[in-house]
């Protein structure tokens, strides 16, 4: 395992010019690296402040799940944005992300990633990245500031995954990560991240679209208690996900969906 601190100083040693934008504070152990930013936030910290974690004892997901996040072999990052943006639009930080974090693995990784609507990062249809953004609302409706989580499995932990990820989770590196890969990664990660700054251009739903891996594809869409069916059209501009269903086309803006086997309806 390596020297966590060290570890912060190669991330800002690799963003190189990018690292004017950013302020990387790494630590050995985080309840939680989104809670950590959040608070800095409040404290009225200038956005740009990068938190990286070795742990975090108690991670979460999207709906407040528990993310797993053992030492050693993960990469948990947290970013200070304060976005001129709606709270309405807080989807495109998200996005923006999912591309950021494709292009890095793949670059570190030579493997090719796909993104499941929509904050998920896949490999061989696995999960390998969740990404929570989280944030403050003013009474105007603007985002007063977001805060982006990213949580990447970057090698398998000794022993693997638990037995219930297994069938679903995987790395970016099937065995022993190379020396120096999550400086490497979430250098590239922040580095990416930085050329989408001007989220209201879209830059990246191009990108987005086009590794998206729920597109023209059933899916299970879950809506709170509801679960219904559905075929994935397209994106739209906002992020939206465009379905058919039994009662129509819907935009979804909120809740998740899951590919259906194709022997499945």
């Amino acid at each position: 395992m390596d020297d966590f601190a060290a570890l912060g100083r190669d991330v800002e040693r690799l963003l190189g010019e990018t690292g004017g934008n950013y302020r990387v504070r790494a630590l050995r152990e985080s309840a939680s690296t989104n809670d950590d930013v959040k608070a800095a936030a409040r404290r009225g910290e200038a956005a740009g402040l990068v938190v990286i974690a070795d742990r975090q004892t108690a991670g979460r997901g999207r709906l407040r799940r528990a993310f797993f996040s053992p030492d050693g072999t993960g990469l948990y990052i947290s970013v200070l944005l304060r976005p001129a943006l709606p709270a309405t639009s807080s989807a495109l930080v998200t996005a923006a992300a999912a591309v950021a974090v494709a292009e890095a693995i793949e670059h570190v990784s030579g493997r090719s990633a796909q993104i499941k609507w929509v904050n998920d990062i896949f490999l061989d249809g696995r999960k390998v990245c969740g990404i929570l953004t989280e944030g403050s609302v003013g009474p105007d409706g603007a985002l007063q500031y977001a805060v982006l989580g990213i949580g990447v499995n970057v090698a398998p932990p000794p022993g693997g995954f638990p037995e219930e990820l297994r069938p679903i989770a995987c790395a970016v590196f099937e065995g022993s990560a190379p020396e120096g890969a999550r400086a490497r990664l979430a250098a590239e990660i922040l580095t990416r991240f930085r050329r989408f700054r001007n989220l209201e251009a879209r830059q990246f739903l191009p990108a987005y679209r086009a590794r998206s891996m729920v597109l023209g594809r059933r899916v299970a869409v879950s809506l709170g208690e509801e679960v219904f069916p559905a075929r994935a059209l397209s994106i739209d501009d906002d992020c939206h996900l465009i379905v058919e269903a039994e009662r129509g086309v819907l935009s979804l803006c909120a809740g998740e969906v899951s590919i259906r086997p194709a022997s499945d309806g």
